[in-house]
């Protein structure tokens, strides 16, 4: 395990990533970010979910000067998505470094792209197409950059991309370093490294096979509409000492976790959205037991050094196995064993199947609870008290009462008595949650949470930036809120190369 704080990183972004809530490092981040930080060109090779944009966000930042106007570092991403999920976590990374970001990418007004540039950002994240149409418009000029990343190069071979990123390579200083990412390491992906890269050093995590024997992996398959009950019912029956129900979006978050306080749980939220003070706050509390659930998305969860979790449960199947993999990973620490619960609508069968072939683990089938299986499980708990309390053998203030009431009723009456009062009868008040498209059939979501951008960010709101770079990253393409925007104007993946 290593933390960020041994990485060798500055203050400013280590205030960053503190503030971010960010605490133990991925593995492609503990291995990568050292290295890059000697100025080392490298090779990642690392599946998507694995944390990459912070293992080559945090040493391109660090080779920013800020005082400097000129564009320092670009970033060549394969899809607009992706351009604007990288720029965003970029950008929080160097919040405290207040480095100026800006994202680019085809199918956007270009004139209003070139304002944005004018402005002088000091790390342009983009596609192939519009990057170099902007290098042939003279528009972007490359002859101030130090760092050059290339994510998911792999995929931009498969959209044939390689000839534009040979002609934008070609533009930027020989001298400099550059940082490649693939998920798989091709002929021609090869190549670009012998001819632009400079003795990279390789680093390569595989996906994580899940072996764990203490941690029991199940799942339910339910209807989208009747997994909140579900959700209740489970944890009636089992009773965890502290659980982390994870999902997909803020949204989800958000209602999850006001619905199960409406229905009597101790529970609270946290995602991208929440102020690093409000992160800390509910985070202090789950650990100190507080509250008894956590609700989370995967980069609010992710690298939070938490102890003690003894059930997780998957409200929604991550959209990566590597998301599965690291979110089971939260239990079942420290020798001691966990249990991790996933939910999954019919439609969603045959990607979970996909997941338990990639993390080589198959999950056991679990029936969904009744009513009355979730009132046994309360009414076991109560039992469990009371025996407790008989263990203690501190009764004797009590015994007085005891003996009046038994002149007027028999013992069974008054112990049914005792467990309808501490038994939580379950609650079925009515709850709507809004509706969540089936994973592994989501438009312009790629599989990625890729190290620590909450997916589907641009649907969940946040107003436009106006060129506050202090606030957010421009408005031209990334920074919160800049999703929805580039879903407004048609989104849409590409097999070849897209519009510029």
């Amino acid at each position: 395990m290593a933390f960020f704080k041994d990485l060798g990183l500055s203050d400013e972004i280590m205030q960053s990533i503190n503030r971010m809530g960010f605490e133990e490092a991925t593995p492609i981040q503990s291995e990568t970010i050292p290295v890059a930080l000697e100025g080392k060109d490298v090779i990642g090779q690392a599946q998507t979910g694995t944390g990459k944009t912070i293992a080559f966000g945090l040493p391109l930042l660090e080779n920013v000067d800020v005082k400097n106007d000129s564009i320092q570092g670009i970033v060549i991403a394969p899809t607009r998505e992706l351009a604007i999920q990288v720029a965003e976590e970029i950008y929080r990374a160097a919040y405290h470094k207040r480095v100026r970001v800006l994202s680019v990418f085809g199918g956007q007004d270009i004139s209003r792209q070139i304002r944005s540039l004018k402005k002088n950002p000091h790390i342009v994240v983009g596609t192939p197409g519009r990057l170099l149409d902007h290098i042939n418009r003279k528009t972007l000029r490359l002859q101030g950059v130090n760092t050059v990343v290339l994510d998911e190069a792999d995929e931009m071979l498969n959209m044939g991309f390689i000839e534009d990123i040979e002609k934008i390579l070609a533009e930027t200083p020989e001298k400099k370093q550059t940082l490649l990412f693939s998920a798989t390491m091709p002929a021609p992906i090869r190549a670009i490294a012998e001819r632009f890269m400079s003795e990279p050093v390789s680093v390569k995590v595989k996906t994580k096979e899940v072996t764990v024997s203490n941690i029991q992996q199940f799942y339910v398959e339910v209807p989208e509409k009747k997994k909140f009950d579900t959700l209740t019912r489970l944890l009636d029956i089992q009773s965890p000492e502290l659980a982390i129900i994870f999902g997909r979006t803020k949204r989800r978050v958000d209602e999850l976790s006001d619905a199960l306080n409406v229905r009597g749980y101790s529970a609270e939220g946290i995602h991208g959205d929440l102020s690093q003070a409000k992160r800390m706050s509910v985070l202090r509390k789950f650990k100190e037991g507080a509250i008894e659930v956590l609700v989370a998305t995967d980069v609010a969860a992710r690298g939070l050094d938490i102890s003690g979790v003894t059930h997780v449960y998957n409200f929604d199947i991550p959209q990566d196995p590597e998301s599965y993999v690291h979110r089971i990973g939260r239990t079942g620490r420290a020798g001691k064993s966990g249990l991790a619960i996933t939910f999954v609508s019919p439609r969603e069968v045959s990607y979970l199947h996909h997941v338990e072939k990639v993390t080589k683990r198959k999950m056991d089938r679990m029936k969904a609870p009744t009513l009355d299986e979730a009132l046994e499980g309360q009414q076991k708990m109560s039992m469990e008290k009371l025996t407790s309390a008989v263990e203690a053998e501190n009764l004797g203030f009590y015994r007085s009462a005891a003996e009046q009431l038994l002149e007027d009723h028999d013992a069974i009456t008054l112990v049914s008595a005792a467990l309808k009062l501490f038994t939580k009868e379950p609650d079925e008040t009515p709850i709507r949650l809004s509706d969540e498209a089936p994973a592994g059939n989501r438009r312009g979501d790629r599989g990625g949470n890729r190290g620590g951008g909450d997916r589907n960010r641009g649907k969940q709101g946040g107003g436009q930036g106006k060129g506050n770079w202090s606030k957010r990253p421009s408005n031209s393409g990334s920074g919160s809120g800049s999703g929805s925007s580039a879903k407004r104007q048609g989104m849409k993946r590409s097999s070849r190369k897209e519009r510029v």
